[in-house]
């Protein structure tokens, strides 16, 4: 069976390490083709199982530029030979609206697309022509795949899709990893060391999560708390700028992306977002499982996601204060962080496996394709 991705962009983040790890979990007996929209942009292969057959092709057309027939029929044409076309996020919407049209004529495969949030770009509302341009391409699809309550309203009410077409599946994640003590020097370019104390956070570089905030809600803290920042991407300067800014660079660590996030997160003392816009991130799911404390803007889903005990923690967002005292106050107190933190953990085992995400998509696709399982 040949699937299809056509993804805004593949470096590493939420959507696309959940991509290649479900790719990791339905084996080798798939062939997988990612395209790009941000071409070259195809960091989150590594996490893909090598086992795993996978083309990056060059020479796809393009997922940008002026949506004219011409444009969206080589893309639809494109999709030929496949099985089944997976589509993810805006950037891939040019891709969604050729299959809405050419589908039928061309004897495309069927496609499922999942919505993960939005850039900055859509942060702070949502574009009419944006909406009215999703609600026509998605005319077409099998099934819209959201991981959030506040997506799934959007794409019922903003979007008008069907309501057995939209399919809500959370995020999961191999919780049994995350208990296993990390070794301090699990994290490339980054030791612990005997006395420290890691605030972190795993974030896609982007200007949407905000994390020059993150810098300034650290900065007050003791001079035994360091700030660790895994990922990578174009605001690296940014943090940098705003750690020397504030004279706190010394203990803020850019190491960049670790494709094994179990391996890494036990290290922290505590979590932090500081993002713009979320929907149900990855991240705090991956803190709860390490049995961490979560401070964050009430953005998205967190608010919901984390054990009662945490959501005092979860602040209003926009802001850099509360930020900052949620930090102040959970760095302060470490038989809090470790009540709240066990709480957590008890909620990820609870909610959150990755068995019961692998499932529910495995149903999605296998009814997209017309088949009794998947694969």
């Amino acid at each position: 069976m040949r699937i299809l991705h056509l993804h805004s962009s593949f470096n590493p983040g939420g959507k696309e390490l959940r991509a290649a790890r479900l790719m990791s979990v339905f084996g080798p007996g798939l062939s997988h083709t990612v395209v790009s929209a941000q071409p070259g942009a195809l960091g989150a292969r590594a996490a893909v199982d090598r086992a795993v057959p996978v083309t990056y092709p060059e020479d796809f057309p393009p997922l940008a530029g002026r949506p004219g027939l011409a444009r969206l029929h080589r893309l639809a044409e494109a999709m030929r030979g496949h099985d089944l076309v997976l589509t993810y996020n805006w950037g891939a919407m040019d891709g969604v609206m050729a299959h809405t049209l050419f589908a039928r004529a061309l004897g495309l495969p069927p496609l499922v697309h999942h919505e993960d949030g939005f850039n900055e770009d859509e942060a702070a509302g949502l574009r009419p022509m944006r909406n009215w341009y999703r609600r026509i391409a998605l005319g077409w699809t099998s099934a819209l795949v959201v991981p959030s309550e506040r997506l799934e309203r959007i794409a019922l009410e903003v979007w008008q899709q069907p309501r057995p077409r939209v399919r809500r599946i959370g995020n999961g994640i191999d919780i049994a990893a995350y208990a296993r003590k990390p070794r301090p020097d699990a994290i490339p370019r980054v030791v612990k060391r005997p006395g420290e104390l890691w605030l972190g956070t795993l974030a896609g570089l982007r200007a949407v999560k905000n994390l020059p905030r993150l810098v300034r809600a650290f900065a007050p803290l003791p001079e035994a708390w360091q700030l660790v920042i895994l990922g990578d991407g174009p605001e690296r300067d940014a943090i940098r700028d705003e750690a020397l800014r504030l004279n706190v660079a010394h203990r803020v660590h850019l190491p960049g992306f670790v494709a094994d996030p179990a391996r890494a997160v036990g290290l922290f003392d505590l979590f932090a977002l500081s993002s713009d816009s979320e929907q149900f991130p990855i991240s705090v799911v991956e803190a709860m499982a390490a049995g961490l404390a979560v401070a964050s803007p009430d953005v998205g889903d967190v608010a919901t996601m984390v054990a009662a005990e945490n959501r005092p923690f979860v602040v209003p967002p926009g802001r850099d204060d509360p930020l900052a005292e949620a930090l102040a106050r959970l760095c302060a107190d470490p038989a809090l962080r470790r009540a709240v933190g066990e709480a957590n953990r008890a909620r990820a085992l609870a909610e959150y496996d990755e068995a019961t995400m692998v499932a529910a998509y495995r149903a999605v696709y296998a009814e997209a394709l017309g088949a009794s399982r998947f694969p």
